[in-house]
């Protein structure tokens, strides 16, 4: 991770911690940087945003920045990440660029880059903007009369994302009930239209966005609300996004939660019986769960691992030819059809492989027997410090110790926030939470938290 860019793009406190000044030197950058290769001078570059209060600030100075370099800014408005990195990979575009802090709070904001195969942006990309940003890159010429920009709607590219994801089912959704949690999020416009296409009925929450409610209390880390929505009108399936719908999380037909990890089992399954799971393998991260694995294991799939961060499981798949990976989280690549994490394809597949084996859900899961998991989140002054602390890794090693094969304890920095992360796997969930919070302890005498 860089000094500003952590696995998910520039991400922080809108104006605290990432500023508009910022966003107008990104885009400053990289109207520059990509116009090199063009002999007019000018780069294209998409934008596209979450409902955030602070996104439409972002926006223009992104815009500002892009065009004052030459370059021509495109302008998707309120739009889903999967559909940016679509319409940088099917269109004329050198990249894009995606304004949201995914599930953060609305306070929040995030600058995400894709490349222009739909990817997150190089790493040698992301060090010479950094230090740009800081200064130390050099100046980069201003366009002068004619030599300016233009800025473009270009809200046309969310119509062609939908008519591409409309493509994709094999089976009419005609009879099925489906609700729909959009977190008051990027999808909020996107995501009923889309079933109703397919012929759904549909049952859509969390859809009136003002700027400050997006994931506040609902979408996927918050499905309660989809839970009973579910469960009160009988419906066949629940889907709930995140703020920019890169992720998603199903609620079946008994109101139960199918995280990331599920998800990946049932359209694993799918994609294995139809021949395209290739090497019949699936891409998970250190966070999966082993009931996971061991339902793989049974079920014939083979399973590989990386480091937390759909970053990661993509750089995996795509150097090896994977077609499904993702995170307990929900955040699910199907390199078939998409090269990013996209939430409302990943409802498309689970949705064609209930119907496809005319089954609920709840069966296609089934089989995956979840270990109870406690997640700690401990607010930390040094990401680095609590890491390398000796007394902690002595807790840590005394957990494994203890669990002995039985379970599991992972200790990790979050990407994007001030966060030490410890999650536990045990045959309890008392278990879980008495093991975790006896590192947690250990951080906050040793003065490393942040409110010690």
């Amino acid at each position: 991770m860089g000094k500003y860019f952590g696995t998910d793009g520039f991400r922080g406190e809108a104006n605290v911690t990432l500023k508009s000044d910022h966003a107008f030197l990104i885009g400053r950058f990289l109207g520059w940087h990509y116009a090199r290769n063009h002999e007019n001078g000018q780069a294209n570059i998409v934008i596209g945003k979450d409902t955030r209060l602070s996104s439409y600030m972002f926006e223009s100075a992104l815009a500002a920045g892009i065009t004052s370099s030459g370059s021509n800014a495109y302008l998707m408005h309120v739009t889903t990440t999967p559909s940016v990195s679509y319409a940088v990979r099917t269109g004329d575009f050198d990249c894009g660029i995606m304004i949201s802090a995914s599930h953060n709070p609305y306070y929040d904001n995030g600058i995400k880059i894709l490349n222009a195969e739909g990817r997150k942006i190089e790493a040698n990309v992301e060090k010479m903007l950094e230090a740009y940003i800081d200064g130390i890159f050099g100046d980069i010429p201003r366009a002068q009369r004619e030599k300016i920009g233009h800025i473009v709607d270009y809200a046309q590219g969310r119509n062609k994302y939908l008519g591409y994801l409309t493509s994709i089912p094999a089976h009419s959704f005609r009879g099925m009930k489906v609700g729909l949690d959009c977190a008051n999020g990027a999808s909020f416009a996107m995501a009923k239209g889309l079933f109703e296409i397919l012929g759904a009925k549909t049952f859509v929450i969390n859809a009136t966005p003002t700027g400050v409610n997006i994931n506040d209390h609902c979408g996927s880390t918050h499905p309660e609300e989809l839970k009973k929505l579910v469960l009160e009108k009988s419906l066949d399936v629940g889907f709930a996004m995140d703020g920019d719908a890169d992720r998603c999380i199903a609620i079946d037909e008994k109101g139960n939660e199918v995280n990331g990890d599920l998800i990946m089992y049932a359209c694993g399954r799918y994609l294995m019986e139809k021949g395209e799971l290739a090497s019949d393998t699936i891409v998970t991260t250190v966070m999966s769960n082993l009931g996971l694995y061991k339902a793989c294991e049974a079920a014939g799939m083979k399973t590989e691992q990386t480091q937390v961060g759909d970053k990661y499981v993509a750089e995996n798949m795509n150097a090896n030819g994977y077609s499904l990976g993702g995170e307990q989280s929900g955040h699910i690549i199907f390199s078939r059809y998409a090269a990013t994490g996209d939430g409302l394809l990943t409802a498309l597949m689970v949705m064609e492989a209930m119907l496809t084996r005319n089954a609920p859900l709840s069966y296609l899961t089934q089989p995956v027997k979840i270990y109870p998991q406690v997640l700690v989140n401990v607010r930390v002054k040094d990401k680095n410090k609590a890491r390398e602390n000796e007394k902690m890794k002595a807790a840590v090693a005394a957990v494994d110790e203890q669990l002995n094969g039985n379970g599991r304890i992972l200790v990790r920095e979050s990407g994007t926030e001030p966060l030490i992360r410890i999650m536990v796997e045990a045959e309890t969930d008392e278990l879980c939470r008495s093991l975790a919070d006896s590192v947690a302890v250990v951080l906050k005498e040793e003065g490393l938290t942040a409110d010690s």
